[in-house]
């Protein structure tokens, strides 16, 4: 006879049955599994469903600061998802650009776009499978936010970086407050890891969007390896 599940994992499957991918799933979100089984049933109509739907912006935020910033490739583009700030960077002449995602599926839509040399399935928290001093260049829209990566993994992005590598991150402007991102970049600078760090405040979404989101609002931090 097969002993009965326990009821808070039954409730817990029942939760993620019923959970559709959108916005509120996202920000919901508790584990890496619970990432990846979002994100595989969101990568087919992800582009449509909500980044066109929603007018949303940030990635195009994020490739423009890293661009003004001076930033240059080899460049990985963190959390990169179906694609969307590659896109940009490689419309504004980045490159070469590797992508690197929790979700297969969404790695699957970013190379059908054909702008990335190579895509790195990982877990951020567990760090990126590359040598040390790969790229110059690391750009994240999206990834820092409530449901997702938090200042921890900040370690493992530096040590894939060449001195002087020019980070840029969109970095939700409540999940900064909540995950104390200002107290360790304040110990990173302390420590001589980064240097030059720059915050500039942008909203994530354009004047189309309508959702509760609407008027949420990113820090994109700014900053070279020290």
């Amino acid at each position: 006879m097969q002993a009965p599940l326990d009821s808070n994992l039954n409730l817990r499957l029942s939760l993620c049955m019923s959970e559709k991918p959108d916005l509120n799933a996202a920000y919901a979100l508790k584990t890496p599994e619970d990432s990846r089984r979002l994100y595989a049933e969101w990568a087919g109509d992800y582009d449509a469903s909500f980044a066109a739907r929603e007018d949303y912006q940030l990635h195009i935020h994020t490739a423009r600061a890293f661009v003004t910033a001076g930033g240059q490739g080899p460049v990985l583009d963190v959390g990169a998802g179906t694609g969307l700030c590659g896109a940009v960077l490689s419309d504004l002449g980045v490159g070469p650009i590797d992508a690197t995602d929790i979700s297969a599926e969404m790695l699957d839509q970013a190379m059908r776009k054909d702008i990335y040399r190579d895509a790195i399935e990982a877990d951020l928290n567990d760090g990126i499978p590359v040598p040390a001093d790969s790229y110059a260049g690391i750009v994240s829209s999206g990834t820092f936010t409530t449901g997702h990566v938090g200042p921890g993994a900040l370690d493992a992005l530096l040590r894939i970086a060449r001195r002087g590598a020019q980070f840029t991150l969109s970095i939700n402007e409540h999940h900064y407050d909540t995950q104390r991102f200002a107290a360790r970049f304040e110990a990173l600078l302390r420590e001589g890891r980064i240097i030059h760090l720059t915050l500039r405040r942008v909203r994530i979404y354009g004047d189309m969007a309508i959702g509760e989101n609407k008027d949420d609002t990113a820090l994109i931090a700014l900053f070279e390896k020290g």
